[in-house]
C-alpha cells in the first residue's frame, strides 16, 4: 500500500462545476499500480500521521509551490503557494522519516524533501540559470540532458538515462541533509537522497507522465513488496 498525497482544487464535472475536489493526476495511481503496490490517495490533513500505519511507502506529488517561510524566506513575485498543502505533508513527512518509511518525491515533492532536511529552494529558476527551459510554456513539458552521480541510487535505478521531461520554476538551492546525486546540463538539481535511509529520493522531473515506472519500482522494492 503506497500513499499519494493528493490537492485540493476547483474542478467540475457532469453537471457540477467549481466544486473543491480532491485529486491528483491519475499517472501516479497508474505508476504505483504498475510498479506492484496498492494506491492509497492521501487528502491534505495535518491533525496526524497515522495513515501511515497503513502504508508501505509514500510518495511526494507534484504541484504548487512551497510557502518560503519553510525556509525563512518572503515570497517572490512568482511563488504561488499552498500552506494548507504543505502542512498536511510535512506532517505525513516528518512521521515517514521516523518511522524508516520509503519515502519517493517528485518535482515539489523533492523539493518538500530539500526543505524537511533543512535546505532552501531558487523561487524562480529563470532569475538564476537565465532561461525557462525547465518550464517551456504552461502546461508544456520540455526535455533536457542530466547526469548522476555515479554509485547513487538514483544512477542505479536511471541506468541508462541521458534526459528526462521538466516542467518546473523552483529548484533546490540548499539541499540541507540531502545528498545532490543528479543535474541537469545547466546545473539545476534534479536528483537528491538520503544514502543513511533504506529509500528516501527526490527527483525533479516526471517520471509518472513518461510511464517510467523505475523510480516507483524502487520505491516498492525497498517497501519490500513482493
Amino acid at each position: 500500500m503506497v500513499g499519494i498525497t493528493a490537492y485540493v482544487e476547483p474542478a467540475g464535472w457532469g453537471p457540477w462545476r467549481d466544486l473543491s475536489a480532491v485529486l491528483v493526476p491519475y499517472a501516479y495511481v497508474r505508476a504505483v499500480t504498475g510498479a506492484g503496490a496498492r494506491a492509497v490517495v492521501l487528502p491534505p490533513d495535518d491533525g496526524d500521521a497515522d495513515v501511515l500505519a497503513g502504508l508501505d511507502g509514500l510518495v511526494l506529488a507534484g504541484g504548487a509551490d512551497l510557502d518560503p517561510a519553510r525556509y525563512a524566506e518572503p515570497p517572490g513575485r512568482w511563488t504561488e503557494s499552498r500552506p494548507d498543502r504543505d502542512a498536511g505533508e510535512f506532517t505525513l513527512l516528518t512521521a515517514a522519516l521516523g518511522a524508516d518509511l520509503p519515502v519517493l518525491g517528485v518535482c515539489r515533492g523533492m523539493q518538500l524533501l530539500a526543505v524537511a532536511y533543512g535546505g532552501r529552494l531558487h523561487q524562480h529558476l529563470p532569475d538564476v540559470v537565465g532561461h525557462d527551459r525547465h518550464r517551456p510554456a504552461p502546461g508544456v513539458f520540455g526535455t533536457h540532458p542530466v547526469r548522476f552521480a555515479p554509485g547513487s541510487r538514483i544512477a542505479t535505478v536511471m541506468a541508462g538515462s541521458a534526459e528526462v521531461n521538466t516542467y518546473h520554476h523552483q529548484g533546490v538551492a540548499d539541499p540541507g541533509g540531502l545528498t545532490v546525486t543528479g543535474w541537469a546540463d545547466d546545473g539545476v538539481v534534479e536528483a537528491v537522497e538520503d544514502p543513511g535511509r533504506r529509500f528516501v529520493l527526490g527527483v525533479q522531473w516526471h517520471p509518472e507522465v513518461a510511464d517510467d515506472l523505475r523510480p516507483f519500482r524502487a520505491l516498492v522494492a525497498a517497501a519490500g513488496v513482493p
